[in-house]
C-alpha cells in the first residue's frame, strides 16, 4: 500500500517523469499497527524537489494507536485478561516482533478506550429521540453502586441513556441521574412509563425530578423478590404463585384485589410480607391499568431488558481483581453496557407502542392543571 502510493507521487520507478515534483529517498525503520500490536517494518520515503519530506497517508494511517486502543477494548472486554492478551492477537509472521503488548501498555490503552466510551456516553443529545419508556435499576460494582438509565424509543429501540455512581441507590445519585438524563434534552411532555426497582429512592426521584408526567411502573420481579425475603422456605412456593396468577390476570380490577387479598391473608403470619407487597402495590399493576396489550406488558412488567445488559458488564469485568475508585468502575460499566447495546434489538411488542403512547397521553391530559 505504502509503495503503491510512492508510486502515485513520483510515478513508476525506474521511468523518467521530467514532470515530477517528488523522488524516493530510500527507507527507513518504523512501526505500524497489524494485528493488535506494533511490528517493525521499513518504510519507504519521498522527498519534494526542494528537500521537504513528503507525509505518506498510508502508513500514518497505520500507525493510528486507535487501532490498539480499539483492539485492546474489544478483547478484554470479551474476557482476556492484560496477562493473556497476546493469546488473542491475529497472527502476522513468527519472524516479527511484538510491541506494545505488555501488561501496562495494554491497561493504558484500555484505560483510554473506556475513559473516551464513558465520556461519549454521558455526552448523548437526548432531545431528538421521543422516548415512551424509562427503566432505571442499579448494579452492585466492589463496594459502588452504579444507576443506570434505558431508553425505549417510540419504534421499539434500546438505548442506554446514562448512567450516575454512589454508595447506595439513594435519592441523591437517583436524582443527579435523572437531573442530567433532562437537562441533556429528555422530553416527558407527551408523558413517560417509567420502569424501576422496588426502591423507595427511585420512587422520589422520580417524583421529584419528571413530575406528575411520569407514570410508573414498579417491577414485578423485584417486587416479588423482596416479598418472597420476609418469608420462610416453606412458605414462598404458594405465595409465589398466588403472585404471578394475579399478575398475569387480565382485569386491573381483579388483579388488584387478588393481591389486597394475598395481604389481608399475610398479614397475621407474615406482617413483614404484607407491608412489603401492599407498598408499591397498585403500581406493580400500571401496565394492566394501562390497558397495554400482553405482549407489551410481558415486556414493561419488569427491568429484566436493563438486566440483560447487567450481565454483560458483569462478564466482561470479571477478571478485574482490584478495584481502586470509582472512577474505574464508571468506565468499566460504561464499556460493558455499551457493548452489550451493540446487540440490542427492538423489544416484544413494539407494533403496539403506539397504545402505549395514546394511554400515556391520556393519562397527561388527566393531570391537574396546577401540576
Amino acid at each position: 500500500m505504502m509503495e503503491a502510493e510512492v508510486t502515485a507521487i513520483v510515478g513508476p520507478k525506474g521511468k523518467h517523469n521530467p514532470n515530477r515534483k517528488a523522488f524516493r529517498h530510500g527507507a527507513e525503520e518504523g512501526r505500524v499497527v497489524l494485528g493488535g500490536r506494533k511490528v517493525p517494518i521499513q518504510r519507504p520515503r519521498v522527498r519534494t524537489k526542494d528537500g521537504q519530506e513528503v507525509r505518506l497517508s498510508s502508513y500514518e494511517a497505520f500507525q493510528d494507536e486507535q487501532l490498539l486502543t480499539q483492539a485492546a477494548l474489544e478483547r478484554m472486554l470479551h474476557g482476556l485478561s492484560t496477562r493473556r492478551y497476546h493469546h488473542g492477537l491475529e497472527p502476522v509472521g513468527d519472524d516479527l516482533p511484538a510491541v506494545a503488548t505488555s501488561k501496562s501498555s495494554v491497561s493504558r490503552h484500555f484505560v483510554a478506550a473506556t475513559r473516551k466510551a464513558l465520556a461519549e456516553l454521558l455526552a448523548r443529545p437526548l432531545g431528538d429521540q421521543r422516548y415512551l419508556v424509562l427503566m432505571l435499576d442499579g448494579i452492585e460494582v466492589a463496594d459502588h453502586t452504579v444507576v443506570v438509565a434505558l431508553g425505549i424509543t417510540d419504534d421499539g429501540q434500546k438505548q442506554i441513556l446514562g448512567l450516575w455512581e454512589g454508595a447506595t441507590e439513594n435519592a441523591t445519585v437517583c436524582r443527579a441521574l435523572l437531573t442530567d438524563l433532562v437537562e441533556r434534552g429528555l422530553r416527558v411532555d407527551g408523558g413517560i412509563l417509567v420502569v424501576i426497582d422496588g426502591a423507595k429512592a427511585l420512587r422520589a426521584a422520580v417524583r421529584d425530578v419528571l413530575g406528575a408526567r411520569a407514570t410508573v411502573q414498579r417491577c414485578q420481579v423485584h417486587k416479588k423478590r423482596n416479598v418472597l425475603d420476609h418469608l420462610p422456605d416453606e412458605a414462598r412456593a404458594w405465595v409465589s404463585r398466588k403472585l404471578e396468577q394475579a399478575w398475569r390476570e387480565t382485569d386491573y380490577e381483579k388483579a388488584r384485589t387478588a393481591l389486597t387479598s394475598l395481604a389481608k391473608t399475610l398479614d397475621d403470619k407474615y406482617p413483614g410480607a404484607a407491608a412489603s407487597l401492599r407498598e408499591g402495590l397498585e403500581e406493580t399493576l400500571t401496565v394492566l391499568r394501562l390497558e397495554l396489550p400482553e405482549a407489551l406488558r410481558k415486556t414493561l412488567r419488569s427491568t429484566n431488558p436493563i438486566e440483560s445488559a447487567f450481565e454483560k458488564v458483569r462478564m466482561a469485568s470479571r477478571n478485574v481483581k482490584r478495584w481502586r475508585n470509582g472512577q474505574q468502575v464508571l468506565r468499566w460499566t460504561a464499556a460493558g453496557l455499551l457493548e452489550a447495546e451493540k446487540g440490542f434489538r427492538r423489544i416484544k411488542g413494539y407494533r403496539q407502542l403506539p397504545m402505549l403512547s395514546e394511554a400515556l397521553s391520556r393519562a397527561c391530559c388527566e393531570i391537574p392543571v396546577s401540576q
